[in-house]
């Protein structure tokens, strides 16, 4: 995992590195990922480019791990608030699907980066991204599926979330829209409780 491995610190915002990720994140918007100097983002944050080497050793590399770092980390604490009131699996497996494409819809820095250059970024998150994404997502549900199903199930059922809220996101059905409750219920009695769930009754048909 090239990335979110070694830089995983957390950047208290109101510091110089949380102004730094934020000219960053600025940056990227503007001209994309790839075009973005740290030249770039030192005029932006308004510090001069040894001290952005000071912050973050090792240069852009290290920088951009650190802000996706930062931004994983923030989608999954938004994400915790939404599913934490779920009291059984379907309505944690509902909750999950439902937040989780509800908010990769709304950041505004994925949807002007998409816009901007769709090519390169679905290059980076489904070839050099998607593995590390994948692990950090399946650590995070796993102990939330966990209490419902056995450990070996609960791993599995996570990473397979993640990987459907991804593949959902970035190829969006016509049958099902994963951000709609009632279309996350259905999809989630139809194809995911058969699967994981012993107490589940296939021919259950969810109320609006």
């Amino acid at each position: 995992m090239r990335r979110l491995s070694s830089y995983r610190l957390s950047v208290t915002p109101g510091t110089p590195e949380a102004r730094v990720l934020d000219a960053a994140k600025r940056c990227c918007e503007r001209w994309g990922m790839s075009r973005v100097t740290i030249d770039d983002i030192a005029g932006e944050a308004g510090i001069s480019r040894a001290t952005l080497y000071r912050l973050f050793p090792g240069g852009k590399d290290v920088l951009f791990e650190a802000l996706r770092a930062r931004e994983t980390r923030d989608f999954f604490t938004d994400l915790d608030a939404h599913v934490a009131a779920a009291d059984d699996l379907e309505e944690l497996i509902v909750s999950i699907l439902v937040e989780a494409t509800a908010a990769l819809r709304a950041d505004e820095h994925l949807q002007v980066m998409l816009a901007s250059q769709p090519g390169e970024v679905l290059h980076s998150m489904s070839v050099e991204d998607m593995p590390a994404i994948i692990e950090v997502a399946t650590a995070y549900l796993t102990p939330k599926v966990l209490p419902f199903i056995g450990i070996e199930q609960a791993a599995e059922l996570a990473e397979w979330l993640t990987r459907l809220v991804l593949s959902f996101f970035f190829s969006p059905s016509r049958r099902y829209d994963l951000a709609d409750p009632f279309a996350a219920r259905t999809f989630t009695r139809r194809y995911v409780l058969p699967a994981f769930s012993p107490d589940h009754h296939p021919h259950a048909t969810p109320a609006r």
